[in-house]
């Protein structure tokens, strides 16, 4: 991800990513892509590092992985935190030509091509030159991402439908990522493709700390910086906050986000 654009950049951010990956959601994602012992994995828009660590714990024995970040701050947390002799980092834009990096058996892009919505098809293609003939690609992401949710007030729920349009026109977020990725497979002429669906935010009842940390930090930093006016509310972003927290913390508000996986394998 473009680090100067990146519409969740803040000092927190590496610890975010870190406290919100659900090991066992990911393992089976990847598992049924087809990552298996021995490969070569790339992990594109890595992050912190953690998701980098656990495909390569998936690939052993003999797996090898690369993460690649355009974020200086988080390749630095990686490397700190996850480098070794079978796991490296690059800080790299996946915008630009990566052919130096080598060919992969594996490639994961995941949760990053909802921030690029009008570059994430040559995105796609840049990195489709990494995997090698008979190689997998994996795309990971959201559907509906933040826009469904039920039992919380109107004026709040349509100020957040128009803080993730704003951020489409401004920042180049794209809440419905997911339902184009499979169209991005075919049209690279990868073959094989197949795509599954599961929730990824689920939310009732009485909220845990993760859910609460998580969505806090989307508030305080995404919909804070979006240039929003929150006309909505007399007082302004302080009364969004207020009635977001208000909202979110209700346990009869029910939350959810359909997450996507397609994988194909590239034939030449």
């Amino acid at each position: 991800m473009d680090a100067l654009n990146y519409l969740m950049e803040n000092g927190e951010e590496a610890n975010r990513l870190e406290i919100k990956v659900d090991v066992d959601q990911i393992t089976a994602q990847v598992k049924w892509s087809g990552l298996k012992a021995g490969m070569r994995i790339a992990d594109m828009g890595c992050g912190p590092g953690k998701i980098t660590a656990l495909l390569h714990h998936l690939a052993a024995p003999g797996g090898r992985a690369v993460g690649i970040d355009n974020s200086l701050d988080r390749i630095q947390h990686a490397v700190d935190n996850y480098g070794g002799p079978e796991i490296t980092f690059a800080c790299r834009n996946i915008l630009n030509p990566l052919d130096d990096l080598g060919r992969f058996d594996y490639v994961l892009i995941r949760f990053v091509l909802e921030y690029y919505r009008t570059r994430a098809f040559d995105i796609v293609s840049n990195v489709t030159r990494m995997v090698k003939p008979g190689g997998i690609l994996c795309l990971i992401d959201l559907d509906h991402n933040c826009l469904n949710q039920y039992g919380i007030p109107a004026r709040l729920k349509n100020a957040i439908r128009a803080i993730i349009s704003k951020l489409g026109r401004d920042a180049d977020f794209d809440p419905h990522m997911g339902i184009k990725l499979y169209s991005m497979l075919y049209d690279l002429d990868f073959k094989s493709i197949d795509v599954t669906m599961n929730t990824h935010h689920l939310i009732f009842g009485e909220l845990d700390q993760v859910q609460d940390y998580d969505w806090t930090k989307k508030v305080e930093v995404a919909a804070q910086n979006s240039g929003y006016g929150f006309e909505e509310y007399a007082d302004g972003y302080a009364g969004f906050y207020s009635e977001f927290k208000s909202a979110f913390a209700d346990p009869r508000r029910f939350i959810y986000t359909p997450v996507i996986c397609c994988r194909g394998v590239r034939t030449g």
